[in-house]
């Protein structure tokens, strides 16, 4: 047996000594034990906010009195920055006619979270998480992401004490309650729902690497492919959008990206909750990144980190008007360019992919001096960006729980954004004309077009020129607050729904 720093330790076997297969399901009242299971924690592993959601929302939990642990693939990034440790525990685990073996790590995050690795080089050892540069996923996906949450039950079967359940995140682990039911293992699952856009959809042929017995496939079929998130959602025993309006929206066609009707079927075990603020170390006070620090109190710094990025930019440092910032570059942005920098404003684009809009290229050579396209930036410079910039427009995210949001927010770059998802409730608009004046923490923009955007911009420069005003809005934005330890009471009570105890 190999023995973990906390939480639960190895048996090397097919299981505990004791077998656990006779527990029925009752409410927990006292601590948990919770495996989850991710293909992100940061800092081990992220691509995007996932990672900050899965660390801060285990650490809350912990510090809640449950036991936590998390597993994740052991990718070549993890093995190469991370102290980890054998556990000689090898687990065999059954992806399409083979039997192929996983070899558990383990390590400890500097927070005290007990987290396994699930180790198969041919599967994890690559440069990227989910695909190569530019956005492409690995042809693999399908066995690579079978592989990993076949082997996350077998794990849990390993576990002792075992966990009472198991906690997955987005499509990459959302076969886990399907395995978990194939198998009639005691453990509760619920599955966090944090964007739709990306279902885990593959070639039907794909269905055969799951070693499901065949009546299964109806489970996962989607329009003829195999569709991870849908079986994940017909299978998990608690569903969560992360945020109350976000559950509401993903019923509708609209938000539903095609699943709005099988959610709707499992209405009844859907719940909204909205994620906290995002990890500590996204604080201006205390980010290593910026040229100067600064917090709501001392603004000083902001002034800084600002002139310091227009003259790495290139941008003119010496105008009164604001310094916008956009992620991304659809919607209606490339056509309100020219509009946006009629007078003294400079704008900032950051875009994750390689850019191809032909129309921001010709504004950047008309707005010399005012328009900066930044392509794949890294986390330095988005963090900069973040400090440099007066107000961020931001598209509706594909994490509808905002952490961008909540990142501007923090920074002093007052959000702008369209009202969806769980932005109305992270989002309150500052709107003199309609008497809640002093009231707000943001700009949000109610109608999807261009003239409404258009409306909103003109808005914020307003206020903008207002400097006290100006000033309290900022302030009340880096101040607003949305507790992990909130968040995590709110996750307690969906576990105690769902959660086995022994008899």
């Amino acid at each position: 047996m190999a023995q973990l720093p906390v939480g639960s330790s190895l048996i090397s076997g097919g299981g505990p000594e004791k077998p656990f297969w006779g527990r029925k399901r009752e409410v927990i009242k006292g601590p948990m034990k919770i495996l989850m299971a991710s293909t992100e924690m940061a800092p081990l592993a992220q691509t995007g906010g996932l990672g900050e959601v899965v660390a801060a929302l285990s650490l809350a939990l912990q510090e809640q009195g449950h036991a936590v642990s998390v597993v994740l693939p052991l990718y070549r990034s993890i093995r190469e920055s991370a102290a980890i440790e054998p556990t000689s525990v090898s687990i065999a685990v059954p992806v399409g006619g083979r039997r192929m073996a996983a070899e558990i790590f383990q390590t400890t995050t500097a927070e005290g979270i007990q987290v396994f690795l699930v180790g198969r080089d041919e599967y994890f050892d690559r440069s990227g998480l989910y695909g190569v540069a530019g956005g492409r996923g690995y042809d693999d996906n399908a066995e690579r992401f079978i592989f990993f949450s076949r082997a996350v039950v077998e794990l849990a079967c390993h576990m002792d004490p075992p966990p009472d359940l198991i906690h997955c995140h987005d499509w990459p682990t959302a076969l886990v309650p399907v395995f978990l039911k194939e198998r009639g293992l005691p453990f509760g699952s619920v599955l966090t729902l944090h964007q739709l856009a990306h279902q885990g959809c593959f070639d039907g042929a794909d269905f055969s690497l799951t070693h499901l017995a065949g009546h299964y496939y109806h489970d996962l079929e989607f329009h003829g492919q195999i569709n991870f998130l849908k079986a994940g959602i017909l299978h998990a025993d608690a569903l969560v959008a992360v945020s109350e309006r976000f559950a509401r929206e993903v019923l509708q066609p609209g938000g539903g990206h095609g699943l709005d009707g099988v959610l709707r079927g499992q209405a009844r075990k859907l719940w909204g909750i909205l994620n906290g603020n995002g990890a500590s170390s996204w604080d201006p006070a205390r980010d290593p990144c910026l040229p100067a620090p600064y917090s709501p109190s001392a603004m000083e710094g902001k002034l800084r980190c600002r002139a310091a990025l227009l003259e790495t930019l290139g941008l003119e440092p010496d105008k009164a008007g604001p310094v916008f910032a956009a992620q991304g570059t659809g919607g209606f942005l490339p056509a309100l360019v020219d509009q946006l920098l009629a007078d003294d404003s400079r704008l900032i684009v950051l875009s994750d992919v390689p850019l191809n809009s032909r129309e921001l290229r010709v504004a950047q050579r008309r707005h010399a001096g005012k328009l900066a396209l930044l392509e794949c930036p890294d986390e330095t410079l988005l963090r900069r960006t973040l400090a440099a910039a007066d107000l961020m427009i931001l598209p509706p995210p594909l994490e509808p729980s905002g952490i961008s949001i909540q990142r501007a927010l923090k920074y002093g770059a007052v959000p702008i954004t369209e009202a969806v998802g769980g932005l109305s409730e992270l989002i309150r608009d500052e709107d003199p004309t309609l008497g809640k004046n002093g009231s707000g923490n943001g700009f949000v923009c109610y109608d999807k077009t261009p003239e409404a955007l258009a409306d909103t911009l003109r808005r914020a420069k307003k206020v903008y020129r207002r400097p006290r005003e100006w000033a309290a809005l900022r302030e009340r934005g880096m101040k607003t607050d949305f507790s992990w330890l909130t968040t995590a009471r709110r996750y307690v009570q969906v576990y105690q729904t769902v959660s086995p105890v022994s008899v």
